[in-house]
């Protein structure tokens, strides 16, 4: 699906126009392709790498046009199961136009604010960078509220579905870092090119900015990871005493029901016995039952304190 849009007044509208200078493919079809491969000479493995989710960050300098890959984070499905992904998006800046491949429909130029004084194409790519750590650091919080509200049911829980969750969200923290490191070097390198790209210094300093924002992005990533690392263990073990806590109970209600049922049992035994012509038998054996199970917790009780 192809996408059209122009620079109006230092902003990026949407166009219907034929010649509009940026486009934008969306998942790009064989017909899509073979325009960005003929026509606009882009290198076939380059829009393959641009499409492939797996693909590091790189700057490329080709004869008639610059090819950027950057990371930034695929937007959040409920059939993912708490598993986060980043995919990747390739940027193609020619003399006259600019194109964007990305393998999902995404509205890149949603946010308004981050896309303000849009003088040059490299500019966009520039704002793209910004949106993609903002994004990152908006998962990285909704991150923390999911493990926030997991620790709470795992306190409580005996089963393996959460842990298995934290699991899950500890994986796509990981995939983050990876993802946040190949973008530091991209960053790196599009400094390093600045004086061949041409950039002027109010770019200059919002690349500055766009590296700062990334190694601090970098950093909550890897104190998130950390985190989820070390308490792994720790909430495993909460599971676990869970469920010990809940047989050592099942022990106590089934020891505590079996000591009545003994003294009934030898009441009930088929021979000749105490005060089978009593007429106040029942109420004597209930009683000696009752008697015996006060015994036993009191008993158990000591026991429990003597020990702890």
């Amino acid at each position: 699906m192809l996408k059209r849009y122009q620079i109006i007044n230092e902003k990026i509208v949407e166009s219907q126009e034929e010649n509009s200078p940026v486009l934008v493919f969306v998942n790009p079809d064989e017909r899509e392709k073979r325009f960005l491969i003929d026509q606009l000479k882009v290198d076939e493995h380059t829009l393959n790498s641009a499409l492939d989710p797996d693909e590091l960050s790189r700057l490329e300098f080709e004869a008639n046009h610059t090819a950027a890959i950057f990371k930034f984070p695929k937007n959040y499905s409920g059939k993912n199961q708490l598993l986060f992904k980043s995919g990747t998006i390739g940027v193609f800046v020619f003399k006259d136009i600019i194109a964007v491949v990305l393998s999902e429909d995404v509205d890149i130029f949603l946010n308004g604010k981050q896309f303000l004084r849009v003088t040059s194409y490299y500019d966009i790519i520039l704002k793209l960078l910004y949106k993609s750590i903002y994004h990152f650091l908006e998962h990285l919080k909704v991150f923390n509220m999911i493990a926030d509200d997991l620790e709470q049911k795992i306190s409580i829980s005996m089963e393996n579905r959460y842990l298995l969750n934290l699991f899950t969200l500890e994986k796509s923290v990981v995939y983050y870092l990876n993802a946040i490191n190949s973008n530091g070097v991209f960053i790196e390198k599009l400094k390093n090119n600045a004086p061949k790209i041409g950039f002027n210094q109010d770019q200059l300093e919002l690349l500055d900015d766009i590296l700062v924002e990334n190694n601090q992005c970098y950093r909550q990533a890897e104190i998130c990871s950390n985190i989820f690392a070390s308490l792994m263990d720790a909430r495993a073990s909460i599971v676990s005493n869970n469920l010990n806590v809940l047989m050592k109970s099942l022990n106590i209600i089934t020891i505590a029901i079996m000591v009545p049922t003994l003294v009934v049992s030898i009441f009930s035994m088929n021979v000749k016995i105490p005060m089978q012509d009593f007429f106040h038998a029942f109420s004597v054996i209930m009683t000696i039952a009752v008697f015996s199970v006060l015994v036993f917790l009191i008993l158990l009780r000591q026991v429990i304190n003597k020990k702890y």
